[in-house]
């Protein structure tokens, strides 16, 4: 059979290029044999010298398939020639020569041997689907490569990939092309029905597919929760076909169920996640469906957090699942979407490395000696601002300091979780807490045993794992449970602790969260289970979960939102376990709603307020300093009065008038910014709002203006302008240096014969004219024009309407009058 495999063909060529050159590239589409064939056939090359080959699978699932299948092809059990080692579970012997690992294992073991002795080649397998560690590792195996060990050898191999990628990190690497070995495959769309959710439309197409196709079904789901959804549905429809699901998480004895046919011939149907795209080959297949949907990890720099999303597949994705139907002869697959819709779909996936959480990245490459992201030639870069974020956390939790390893880091490293976790683990062996954290890292690593219970407090998964072990049937899910407990037992056992046998004490559980969550402190700032974390972002409890009740929570698993996030799981916790992280500090603000300068001794833990005390005694430069702040903030606290708005409009004229003049700006934006500058000096005998509405702004203001720039204001734009009849009419100026407005009455005016002019007559009146009841009759900037021609109009409505007022013939000679008629004369 092994004969039949198209990667037989380009055998030869592998191997000579191995031998001429230490790195190439493979490209050979799904069930060619690239991953289950061809290592064996490389066991024996010379440059090998009795070395490991390491072959590197992105996922537990793959690993254990591939080595198992590996080990059955070369007539032996796994554990001698062929081994495995995935997190928690290793499998290998002094005999073993070929090691299918997962990525990260990989990592872990170039750390601890950064030559990698021993070690003659390392096999990237599916480096197309850009996993964070395969980037990594490969980057640091071509570092080995150049530094130290110029004969180790690198196989990259992939189905699909863009080779542009890899210029700047294999720039010299032979290309090996198989063609492979795909059947036709028919595709048939079968978008769901408005409203029909994706488990009830899955369910309802492989009943279809049951009827209308021969052999087994591969079905692709988003994720362990669809899975389990979906196989009620066909449970409950009593299909005559067993169904299997296949998840990372599951057994591996259920895996293997999965991956293998029916013992007694009877159809299966297997409900997988993405892990069933590429590596693994499962028996019997020859109909897919695909919900076209994926459930990937995304970090979100905004929020600091990362969470799951549900996701559309990308074209090359479901390129890769259609031909899983195809590997055995033509087959069929079901893409439960509109046809139309196909050509829209991203053509690539993103590589993790743009979307992850880099915590785990940025510490390894600081055990790497290396600091900064570009001192690595890259295949897609990480991004700035989520790579800073990972060295910030990494600088909390200790594990670096200035960017550089410290003896935290390095235990945090050996560790083979998370930073977070690793960082709990660690202190809580320095409080004597370890059995409760094994507990907590399992059901903070494994999927949610309560996901449907009433209230998201992690205590109470703690008191269900512990009934769970004793055997009492409790809630949860016994299935996640039992993997939660798994997990816990590993930990127990790496540090030689018993289970947690009392139920832990208050705030315990709370405490061990906020270790690994430092940045999701919070404090509830108001009723209805609204937080403040201390990453200064805002969540929710709902107010039915008990959980909302509790003063102080340490949040571990949450949703950003928009405004608000939601918590989804969290302990409550005591600040006063975290005395010596209390932070002192007097603190001078001032107060909106007291309308008044307020002093504080101020506690904070992680930067969330635990206790304030009044100060009495504060330094006059202190007082003065935060005084200029919150007018900065909020300038209305001046008072703004129209003498003052007038004089800012008065300058600002001038400085759109005579730009070749030295006029400042003085809008009310521009003084809020230098405000420490000008104002200060006058804030002595400020304490609250009433003292700063007795403040003379206008004086301080034209304090501003350098002399003889005051003289000029008063004479270019002047306050006020004598009218004919001997009043003082005010003139209305405007920031953005429109002609000023005067509004007179009209009779004042009489014997003005050309309109009033400001800026050293350069700058034309806007004349309001007035009725006796100063109501508007005529705006005009040429006074004489409006005299000679329109006059004689406007006083003949006005007499009619004012008759016993003053409307000469000839205003040109005609007094000017304050009141109803001139002394002296009768009507």
């Amino acid at each position: 059979m092994s004969s039949q495999l198209p990667i037989t063909a380009v055998v030869p060529d592998i191997r000579r290029h191995l031998t001429a050159s230490n790195a190439v590239i493979l490209q050979a589409p799904p069930g060619a044999g690239k991953s289950t064939f061809l290592p064996l056939q490389l066991l024996d090359e010379p440059w090998l010298d009795g070395q490991k080959i390491l072959l590197l699978e992105p996922r537990r699932l793959a690993a254990r398939a591939v080595a198992h299948r590996l080990a059955e092809l070369y007539g032996e059990r796994v554990g001698e020639t062929i081994g495995y080692r995935v997190r928690f579970e290793t499998k290998v012997s002094r005999r073993t020569r070929l090691e299918v690992v997962t990525e990260g294992i990989l990592t872990r073991m170039m750390q601890n041997d950064n030559a990698l002795e021993g070690v003659g080649l390392v096999i990237f397998d599916e480096f197309h689907e850009r996993s964070l560690d395969a980037d990594l590792g490969l980057l640091l195996c071509r570092q080995i490569q150049e530094v130290l060990r110029e004969e180790m050898r690198i196989l990259v191999m992939s189905a699909t990939l863009n080779f542009a990628d890899l210029d700047a990190v294999l720039p010299d690497a032979p290309t090996v092309t198989s063609e492979g070995r795909q059947h036709p495959v028919a595709l048939i769309y079968v978008p769901s029905t408005p409203g029909q959710r994706t488990a009830a439309h899955t369910a309802s197409v492989v009943r279809q597919a049951l009827r209308e196709q021969d052999g087994d079904i591969l079905v692709f789901l988003p994720g362990a929760g669809d899975i389990r959804r979906t196989a009620e549905y066909l449970d409950a429809a009593d299909i005559g076909a067993e169904v299997h699901p296949l998840f990372g998480n599951l057994a591996f004895r259920d895996q293997d169920r999965a991956l293998r046919p029916h013992p007694q011939g009877l159809r299966k149907v297997v409900l997988a996640t993405a892990i069933a795209e590429t590596s693994l080959t499962i028996e019997g297949i020859t109909t897919v469906i695909d919900s076209g949907l994926a459930r990937v990890p995304h970090f979100d720099p905004r929020s600091g957090l990362t969470r799951l999303e549900t996701v559309e597949v990308t074209q090359d994705s479901a390129a890769q699942r259609a031909g899983r139907a195809g590997r055995l002869g033509p087959g069929v697959c079901y893409r439960l979407w509109e046809e139309r819709r196909h050509q829209y779909l991203a053509s690539n996936r993103k590589p993790e490395i743009l979307t992850a959480d880099l915590a785990p990245l940025v510490l390894e490459l600081a055990a790497w000696g290396i600091q900064e992201a570009d001192e690595l030639p890259w295949p897609s870069p990480p991004p700035k601002k989520t790579f800073g974020m990972a060295g910030d956390l990494l600088e909390s939790l200790g594990a670096l300091e200035n960017g550089k390893l410290t003896r935290r880091g390095k235990a945090l490293l050996k560790l083979p979780t998370h930073p977070r976790f690793a960082h709990l683990l660690l202190q809580a062996e320095e409080l004597g807490l370890l059995p409760l954290a094994a507990d907590v890292v399992a059901l903070l690593e494994e999927r949610d045993p309560l996901r449907n219970h009433s209230s998201n407090d992690l205590s109470l998964r703690i008191d269900a794992l512990r009934a769970h072990r004793r055997g009492d049937r409790g809630p949860g899910d016994p299935r996640a449970l039992a993997r939660v407990e798994k997990v816990s037992q590993v930990w127990r056992k790496k540090f030689k602790v018993p289970p947690l046998k009392n139920y832990p004490e208050a705030g315990q559980v709370g405490h061990l969260v906020a270790l690994a969550y430092p940045d999701r402190v919070a404090r509830r700032v108001q009723a209805g289970g609204r937080y403040r974390l201390a990453n200064r972002r805002r969540a929710l409890v709902p107010t039915e979960d008990p959980l909302s009740d509790a003063e102080w929570l340490a949040v571990a698993h949450m949703d950003a939102g928009q405004e608000e996030g939601r918590i989804y799981l969290a302990a409550p916790v005591d600040p006063r376990d975290f005395t010596e992280e209390w932070t002192e500090k007097d603190t001078l603000r001032w107060d909106g709603k007291l309308e008044k300068l307020v002093a504080q001794r101020e506690t904070r833990w992680r930067g969330l307020l635990v206790q304030s005390k009044p100060v009495k005694d504060i330094p006059p430069a202190q007082r003065v300093e935060a005084l200029c702040a919150a007018v900065a903030r909020s300038p209305e606290l001046l008072p703004w009065d129209r003498a003052v708005s007038q004089w800012q409009a008065r300058v600002m004229s001038l400085r759109q008038w005579r730009p070749e003049e030295d006029w400042p700006d003085v809008t009310t934006a521009k003084l809020a910014t230098t405000v420490a500058e000008w104002l200060a000096p006058y804030l002595e005998g400020v304490r609250k709002k009433d003292d700063f509405d007795r403040l003379d702004l206008k004086s301080i203001l034209n304090g501003l203006l350098p002399w003889p720039k005051p003289q000029e204001l008063a004479q270019l734009a002047p306050e006020r302008w004598q009218a004919p009849s001997g009043s003082q009419i005010r003139v209305e100026y405007f920031e953005d240096g429109r002609p000023p407005v005067l509004a007179v009455r009209l009779q004042e005016m009489f014997g003005c014969h050309d309109t009033p002019r400001v800026n050293g007559g350069r700058t034309t009146v806007m004349v309001h004219l007035l009725s006796p009841a100063r109501r508007p009759v005529q705006v005009t900037q040429d006074l004489r024009n409006f005299w000679e021609s329109t006059y004689a109009e406007v006083r003949k409505e006005l007499r009619g309407r004012y008759s016993k007022h003053y409307w000469p013939e000839d205003p040109f000679t005609a007094e000017a009058i304050q009141g109803v008629r001139p002394k002296g004369k009768k009507k």
